[in-house]
């Protein structure tokens, strides 16, 4: 089932949640995917900052994908152009 992100805190938690059923420290989510150890930390703090780059980096190392509700496919092409 998806998880509802509406906030930076509502993606921390998910992220620390993922990574504690994968039995995961933070030191170890940090070098499975990339990133530095402070990054995870603020990250799961829910730092409104941090770079959606390195995000994505970690959603992928714990399995996780990005998506958008309420925008529909031809509406994101559309703004691309």
């Amino acid at each position: 089932m998806p998880t509802l992100i509406e906030t930076p805190q509502h993606l921390g938690d998910a992220v620390r949640r993922a990574r504690k059923a994968l039995g995961l420290t933070q030191p170890q989510l940090a070098l499975v995917a990339g990133v530095g150890v402070r990054f995870i930390v603020d990250l799961e703090a829910g730092k409104p900052t941090v770079r959606l780059e390195n995000v994505l980096r970690v959603l992928q190392a714990l399995g996780a994908t990005l998506s958008l509700a309420g925008l529909e496919a031809s509406q994101t092409q559309e703004a691309q152009k």
